[in-house]
């Protein structure tokens, strides 16, 4: 049976093109929880397509009842699982046992909710080495957990910190801090700016190498992000539909990271106007 990742790569017309010479000038451009339009969200199907189709990750990191690390966006099992109730309630074994694939379409029936060290390590397996992974920490308290896991498989590089992490100071020194202790590559935090106004905020803060803008930024406002020394990821209902005027924009104003629930449209149509 042909992957997913072929049947869309004939489907949108990019067959044997190598993103980093096809798109070398362009932002990466980051699928919202993976590719959500064509393969159920945060699952090893949706992962290996991101692969297959070098487009970068984007993903949730939530505990079960066990403690352990899971790729899952809601607090719930009920929209994305045939079971119902809080992840919270459930051990890893349980959420095992449960379809995260069929609600979506019954051909992916079967796929699970995969455990944050199974996603690692498929980056390791499939020598994912160039993959952008934006993590999306949803609760506190698993900062050096999942430093010492990604230091592991040699992913930490890979890897930008979102989710609570762009609000919260502590978390991420505590990611910076376990980096230190356990990693030869620094954490790479990002630091939220809502607006153009708060972007002095932005630029001062020490704890981040990333500046995650929720509005379109002009040429000048990347430039001085770039001349502080921090990378700007683009994020927001401005370009997280299917945008192309506005996915035009943040192209053209230099931002290094775009987030979209339609990864590969976005990226089709910055080849069409090569």
């Amino acid at each position: 049976m042909l992957r997913l990742a072929v049947l869309l790569l004939l489907t949108l017309g990019t067959v044997g093109l190598h993103p980093r010479l096809a798109w070398s000038a362009d932002p990466s451009v980051i699928g919202h929880r993976g590719i959500p339009t064509h393969a159920p969200e945060e699952t090893l199907a949706t992962f290996n397509a991101c692969i297959d189709l070098r487009v970068g990750v984007e993903l949730d990191v939530r505990r079960t009842r066990d403690g352990q690390l899971v790729c899952l966006h809601d607090p719930t099992l009920d929209r994305t699982t045939d079971g119902k109730g809080k992840l919270a309630d459930v051990s890893l074994r349980d959420l095992r046992k449960l379809d995260a694939g069929k609600k979506f379409d019954p051909a992916f029936a079967g796929e699970r909710v995969p455990a944050l060290e199974e996603f690692f390590s498929l980056l390791k397996e499939r020598k994912a080495t160039s993959l952008f992974v934006a993590v999306d920490l949803k609760e506190p308290g698993c900062e050096e957990e999942v430093v010492i896991l990604a230091e592991k498989y040699g992913v930490l590089k890979q890897l930008v910190f979102i989710g609570i992490t762009i609000e919260d100071e502590a978390v991420r020194t505590k990611l910076q801090t376990a980096s230190r202790d356990h990693a030869k590559t620094p954490a790479a935090c990002a630091v939220l700016c809502p607006s153009a106004e708060k972007l002095a905020v932005a630029l001062e803060d020490k704890t981040a190498s990333w500046v995650y803008v929720r509005f379109i930024p002009t040429t000048d406002e990347v430039k001085k992000i770039h001349d502080a020394g921090k990378r700007v990821f683009l994020v927001g209902p401005l370009v997280m539909g299917n945008e192309p005027a506005n996915w035009e924009k943040g192209r053209e104003a230099g931002v290094d990271a775009m987030l979209t629930d339609f990864p590969l449209e976005c990226r089709a149509g910055w080849r069409v106007k090569k």
